[in-house]
């Protein structure tokens, strides 16, 4: 997230500096893609967005396989011995092997999916293999696209406007997508002024099935999607729920675009009596721990942890962490609630994506695949597992989630929203008076420090 910012910037700055009529956006990754929305929103210069699109389908073993999605799963099962040096040598040289970004629905392709239902990518488009045919295609369409909206002045504004906003948060539940889009729609809306709480997310969600049955937590990954139909094909069955009245870059309006979509494997794509999940895909948490907000992905949560009250062992950052969490006393149960502070967008900085906290070894190897962990930092959105993440405010500004002690009570409620630390405000108290930050100051000059001293919190997207 840190360079997410940075890269913004350049691209705000690189488009009102020089004498342009149009931008073409080129990204792919996880950060690109965000980064130039919020340049591009900040500029307000006609722009149409291109991604490279998720790499094919991998296969190991005779299996098919995830990018990212698989490679937490056989990491934990190498480092525990449930697989050979040997097969994650050969797991490591097909994990990577073309071009593209991740291919489940991964945080890259959420943000291109959500590009599409903003209306400034052209549909159909973000999810095309980078090595087909029809890559090439996209983008020879995108430059015709890019020319017409110059000659008419239509500018990131005139598309992303607040229904089309919702419109992609009802896009990014349908389909499951990760929890990073939440702080990136957030963050690209505030550049247009455009208020976009976190309740909305559980407004929405509450209104919206998921439907795309993608790893994680599905079946198929990004190339079975977008042979299904893709992203034009989900927004057609939520077509009822959707601003239909949308301009895109096609210069026609949403509707019109979405009237040739055909869902052609309703088992990747759900029919709306028949959903992956009926509801809620992401969830936003309050409480006393989380204020301003926690967030957990649902879809990719254990049904089990979902109602759970344990006691805390705490990290107090992410190197305590790694130093700790492989050690054979670690004080730990399958029921411990495992908390991780000062990774947020202040307390690294850029609130990196540490909050899936690995099972301590000694319970993996007897059995234990899940426990809640509880962090103010990200996670990747190829990860899965009962993690509660942008808890916010952070630990680094004085959250609540800096007074956590190992032992505490936690209290997590899903269903009701609702995320609470179990101790006496008079302890509470006791322990702010007794506080003092030692945490050495890393950054003294440079961007780093500009970014701690102006970055926002999750809530508000962490941008400037």
């Amino acid at each position: 997230m840190l360079y997410r910012n940075l890269m913004s910037m350049d691209v705000e700055e690189t488009l009102g500096s020089n004498p342009l009529d149009a931008v073409v956006l080129l990204s792919n990754c996880h950060k690109t893609g965000p980064a130039q929305l919020l340049g591009a929103a900040s500029a307000d210069l006609p722009a149409i967005q291109v991604n490279g699109g998720p790499r094919g389908v991998i296969s190991w073993r005779g299996q098919e396989i995830g990018r990212g999605t698989y490679l937490w799963k056989y990491r934990n099962e190498f480092r525990t011995g449930g697989i050979t040096e040997t097969e994650w040598r050969e797991l490591e040289h097909c994990m990577s092997c073309s071009e593209g970004a991740c291919n489940v629905m991964g945080t890259a392709s959420t943000i291109s999916a959500v590009a599409e239902a903003l209306g400034i990518m052209l549909p159909g488009k973000s999810t095309i293999d980078p090595t087909d045919a029809e890559r090439l295609a996209a983008a020879e369409e995108s430059r015709r696209r890019i020319v017409d909206l110059a000659e008419r002045n239509v500018r990131p504004s005139d598309i992303m406007t607040p229904p089309a906003f919702d419109n992609a948060v009802r896009v990014c539940l349908a389909i499951g997508g990760s929890t990073n889009a939440i702080v990136h729609l957030i963050a690209i809306a505030g550049r247009l002024n455009i208020t976009l709480p976190t309740e909305r997310f559980d407004e929405v969600g509450a209104q919206t099935p998921c439907l795309a049955n993608l790893k994680p937590p599905g079946e198929y990954l990004v190339r079975h999607f977008h042979l299904a139909g893709g992203v034009p094909e989900l927004m057609k069955t939520i077509a009822d729920r959707l601003h239909l009245d949308c301009l895109t870059v096609t210069g026609h309006t949403l509707g019109e675009n979405l009237r040739t979509a055909e869902n052609r494997n309703p088992e990747v794509i759900r029919p709306l009596e028949r959903p992956v999940m009926a509801e809620g895909a992401l969830a936003v948490l309050r409480g006393n721990l989380a204020p301003n907000g926690a967030v957990i992905k649902v879809s990719a949560a254990s049904p089990h942890l979902l109602q759970h009250t344990g006691e805390a062992l705490v990290f107090e950052d992410y190197q305590d962490m790694l130093a700790r969490i492989e050690t054979p006393d670690l004080a730990v149960t399958a029921v411990t609630v495992l908390v991780l502070k000062n990774c947020g967008p202040r307390g690294v900085p850029g609130m990196p994506e540490w909050a899936a906290i690995p099972i301590p070894g000694k319970l993996r190897r007897v059995g234990v695949m899940d426990m809640i962990r509880i962090s103010d930092s990200r996670m990747s959105g190829t990860s899965y597992s009962t993690v509660v993440l942008h808890v916010c405010p952070e630990a680094a500004v004085h959250g609540l989630l800096d007074l956590v002690a190992t032992g505490d009570r936690i209290e997590l409620d899903v269903h009701a929203r609702t995320l609470n630390l179990v101790v006496s405000e008079e302890e509470l108290q006791m322990r702010r008076a007794a506080t003092v930050n030692t945490r050495p100051r890393l950054h003294r000059r440079g961007y780093p420090r500009l970014y701690i001293d102006q970055v926002l919190q999750a809530d508000e997207g962490c941008d400037f």
